[in-house]
């Protein structure tokens, strides 16, 4: 369950811009998941609940999370199409020459602070 870890990474950037900005409390993060990022969402939510009991600044803080939608680019076509939906091969041309081009990614996007 590698969402607790990222659980701990995120709680703690939070930690680290509320104490920079002499915050009292942190409301709400922000969090953008890529669709086939292998990051389960429930799980992060399950985490989350548990590490921000554990520090005052984040006590009852809210976890929003927003999806990316996976991209796949066709070098042979140029053309992009939803991942999820087509896989490897590209629905235009037919081709397996294809990369990710979004969707494999996490980032923080917001951070509330009070």
């Amino acid at each position: 369950m590698h969402e607790l870890g990222i659980v701990f990474h995120i709680v703690k950037m939070a930690e680290n811009i509320a104490q920079e900005n002499h915050a009292e409390k942190v409301g709400k993060v922000v969090l953008q998941i890529g669709e086939v990022s292998t990051i389960i969402p429930h799980y992060l939510q399950d985490c989350w609940k548990w590490k921000c009991s554990k520090s005052q600044l984040m006590d009852g803080c809210e976890l929003e999370i927003e999806t990316i939608p996976a991209i796949t680019f066709c070098e042979d076509c140029e053309e992009t199409y939803r991942t999820v939906e087509h896989g490897k091969i590209c629905p235009y041309c037919g081709s397996e020459h294809t990369y990710l081009v979004q969707g494999n990614e996490h980032q923080m996007k917001e951070i509330e602070v009070i």
